[in-house]
């Protein structure tokens, strides 16, 4: 016996053709070949894969703001209908303008008339480009994230959610850094809803979640913890993922972040893994979600960080340790060569740790 494998081909629709990056077109690594890689590999490792059951729009409103939702619905048909991909030949919905608080405070909250404008109203970046298929996508690896979840607490150890796009860096009223909605937290709110009491999320993307530390920041029901390489060397998201980023009002003590330097490899990874599983068991949730990136190793385009297919084995195994239902969720992972063993890995250490006995 194995483990289930919750897919959706719909994830096909969504191909960004690129990025603008510091105002330059460049290729974008999250392209519709990962899913695909990701999904041969888990077949070969023997997983039963499911096909994901649509759901209602509840959870993910109440995880997003339903006008963020409604707007990335509409947000390409709108762009076409401006003639932007006549003049000026852009074909994705890409901001220019953001309405920051500096200049927005203390106005009343406007509705910009103009398409271009309101792309930066939830968008973060200008990475994060909208296409044609990209909110059905989206909106089908939520679908992926609910049924992983609904699995998990029928009663299986654990389930993989193959998510693509991801959903970590998207945050109630925002979405960027390749993601638009937030998977991971809304399996979350899937595995609430079952009745599981708290719930924890530990992250083991090379880039901290800051989209899921912002929904849960002031939740006491919901333990976020990332392992992440340091936001204060340079690498995204710049703005949050730093060490005294603990939580606020109720959910204080609930948000643990371990920023490790450039360069660092199994060894600090996994004693992070260590210390968020440990912050985790502490919380006292009853079930867990995986933030599974594997854009820490060694061979990522996307990261600094030097771990290797033994240390997403090890932090697969150790966080079995802590006897939860799981549901792992994928995010980043960019190194197509490599990127279906590392999954593997990761998903095989846990799989093996529960098959040989140990509780979860």
């Amino acid at each position: 016996m194995t483990f289930p494998a919750v897919w959706s081909e719909l994830h096909r629709l969504h191909d960004s053709e690129g990025e603008i990056w510091v105002g330059v077109r460049i290729p974008g690594d999250e392209r519709p070949a990962r899913a695909d890689v990701i999904l041969g590999a888990v077949e070969d490792y023997g997983c039963a894969v499911v096909e994901a059951v649509a759901h209602p729009d509840d959870l993910l409103r109440r995880v997003h703001d339903p006008a963020m939702v409604d707007y990335m619905g509409s947000a390409h048909e709108r762009w076409v209908a401006a003639g932007y991909p006549v003049e000026p030949g852009q074909d994705r919905v890409v901001p220019y303008a953001f309405p920051l608080p500096q200049v927005t405070a203390g106005l009343p909250r406007r509705v910009p008339a103009s398409a271009a404008a309101m792309a930066g109203v939830y968008g973060m970046d200008t990475m994060t480009s909208i296409g044609p298929g990209t909110y059905r996508a989206a909106r089908a690896a939520v679908d992926v994230a609910m049924t992983a979840a609904e699995v998990v607490a029928a009663g299986a150890p654990m389930a993989y959610a193959i998510c693509r796009p991801p959903g970590h860096h998207a945050g109630r009223d925002y979405f960027g850094g390749s993601c638009y909605l937030n998977n991971a937290a809304i399996a979350v709110e899937t595995l609430l809803a079952a009745g599981i009491d708290r719930v924890a999320v530990v992250d083991l993307d090379a880039h901290h979640g800051n989209g899921t530390q912002h929904l849960f920041y002031e939740r006491p029901d919901v333990f976020y913890g990332s392992v992440h390489v340091d936001p204060g060397a340079g690498w995204f998201p710049h703005f949050a993922g730093f060490a005294d980023e603990r939580g606020a009002g109720a959910g204080l003590g609930s948000n643990v972040n371990r920023p490790l330097a450039p360069g660092s490899g199994d060894g600090d990874w996994l004693a992070a893994v260590d210390e968020l599983a440990e912050a985790a068991g502490r919380h006292g949730a009853g079930g867990l979600v995986v933030s599974l990136g594997v854009d820490a190793a060694a061979d990522d385009p996307e990261s600094p960080l030097l771990v290797t297919g033994d240390g997403f084995r090890g932090a697969g195994q150790r966080l079995a340790d802590l006897g939860m239902p799981t549901v792992f969720v994928q995010e980043g992972g960019y190194h197509l060569a490599t990127l279906g063993e590392l999954v593997v890995a990761a998903l095989g250490g846990f799989h093996q740790a529960v098959a040989s006995g140990q509780p979860a």
